[in-house]
């Protein structure tokens, strides 16, 4: 078992490439128990060479607690990544407020402007109703002969 334990190992285990232990899969229930009725070996395997043994009725749980831990991990990346998307959006949040700010103060003023124009439109209006209602005064020489 040792020398299995070992060639796995050696064979398919290369971090980061790989995961950092392997499962050695013993396709007999007494063989499984055997290793397990041997004081220390199951955990000497696991600490040694990083492997750990797996028999028919315990295979489907260890992966799939193998696969509910790659998974909390992926969430755990998959976090990190939104919390720095969230931080970077907060940050351009705060520089559209800015522009927005200034693109309010300049309305503002076009709309001052625009006002101020209408106050001159009228003014010149009243002026214009004045130069309508005045009556032409008749020059001499225009008008009929007596």
């Amino acid at each position: 078992m040792r020398l299995e334990a070992r060639a796995v190992a050696e064979k398919y285990l290369e971090p980061p490439a790989t995961t950092e232990f392997a499962l050695l899969y013993l396709p007999f229930e007494g063989l499984y128990a055997e290793v397990l009725r041997r004081p220390g070996l199951f955990e000497q395997l696991q600490r040694e060479s990083r492997v750990t043994v797996c028999g028919p009725t315990t295979l489907t749980a260890v992966l799939n607690s193998l696969q509910m831990g790659f998974r909390t991990l992926a969430i755990e990346k998959r976090s990190s990544e939104v919390w720095k998307v969230l931080g970077e959006v907060k940050n351009e949040f705060g520089r559209f407020g800015e522009v927005l700010a200034r693109t309010k103060l300049q309305l503002q003023s076009v709309a001052n402007s625009i006002d101020q124009a209408e106050v001159r439109t009228r003014r010149i209006e009243r002026r214009l109703k004045d130069v309508e209602a005045t009556p032409l005064l008749d020059s001499p020489g225009d008008g009929p002969a007596a």
